[in-house]
């Protein structure tokens, strides 16, 4: 190959990876800082979605799997007695409330 040909070669290269680097810089999202609630809500959502309440954003079906849903659901528990004291009133709030609805759900969807 020669020189020129190559330089052609390399210079189509990098446009092209430069126009791919600054296409997936623009297409990102913000970067959204963890916190416990996001981590709360994301244990909660997906044990919704083991009991069939919600559909599994991958398959986007109802899908039932109480094992798992318990497993969560359980976790959560774990969570719960972990962190006693040591969360803030909203936190406490959210925990508490997604348990109650979690085991309530599940002892229904357990029940059919």
């Amino acid at each position: 190959m020669s020189e020129e040909i190559k330089k052609k070669v390399d210079d189509a290269w990098k446009n092209q990876v430069d126009k791919e680097k600054e296409q997936a810089h623009a297409a990102t999202q913000p970067y959204h800082e963890p916190t416990f609630s996001i981590f709360l809500s994301s244990l909660s959502m997906q044990a919704m979605i083991a009991t069939g309440k919600l559909e599994n954003p991958l398959t986007q079906k109802a899908e039932k799997n109480l094992e798992q849903a318990r497993f969560l659901i359980d976790t959560l528990g774990i969570i719960k007695e972990k962190t006693k004291n040591n969360l803030t009133a909203e936190e406490e709030k959210l925990l508490d409330e997604a348990l109650y609805s979690l085991r309530m759900i599940y002892v229904e969807e357990k029940g059919k």
